[in-house]
């Protein structure tokens, strides 16, 4: 297995949020790899302050996608759909000079606190992304419901269900991405 390069974004913006810890876990599963955390805390997308100069913080996502070998997103659902915060980083990326996302080998996840676990938040997503054409990877689904209680104080995951699927989406993952930089 070669060492891969892989990007996280998670779509809470809060430094405690369990999308991060969730992103984590499966960096943790994706290994041996670079691991970056992206950082998503964008102003509101507007033509105004795009004609202004796209953020310096907007080209450095760009670049991170672009470089990565392969992308995790982790979103929550906030009102039956993904974040405002990941849905303003998709419209900023659009903005970019060619398309970091083609082909990128991308696994989407949701940890939320509903029992659905982010379903309708990841659905979103999964359609936002196609316009970008990445290969998103189709599963297993990984939806950590209820998130608050499941992860233990240090921060790793509760669930043994949940890091069986979480392992095998990463190792889907990890075929495309490895094939792709064969």
């Amino acid at each position: 297995m070669s060492d891969l390069s892989l990007l996280g974004i998670s779509g809470s913006l809060r430094a405690a949020s369990t999308n991060r810890l969730l992103i984590r876990a499966a960096a943790r599963h994706f290994d041996p790899a670079s691991f970056i955390e992206a950082e998503i805390d964008f102003p509101i997308y507007n033509g105004d302050l795009e004609d202004k100069g796209i953020p310096d913080a907007v080209t450095l996502l760009g670049r991170q996608i672009d470089e990565a070998d392969a992308v995790i997103i982790s979103t929550p659902e906030y009102n039956k759909g993904l974040s405002g915060g990941l849905k303003n980083a998709l419209d900023w990326v659009s903005r970019l000079e060619g398309n970091p996302w083609r082909d990128k080998p991308v696994a989407i996840m949701s940890a939320a606190s509903g029992v659905a676990g982010g379903a309708r938040g990841q659905s979103m997503l999964r359609t936002l992304l196609n316009p970008f054409r990445p290969h998103v990877i189709p599963g297993p689904e990984v939806m950590v419901g209820q998130t608050s209680k499941q992860w233990n104080e240090d921060g790793t995951l509760a669930n043994e269900g949940t890091h069986k699927f979480l392992g095998e989406l990463m190792s889907e993952l990890r075929k495309v991405a490895e094939a792709r930089s064969a």
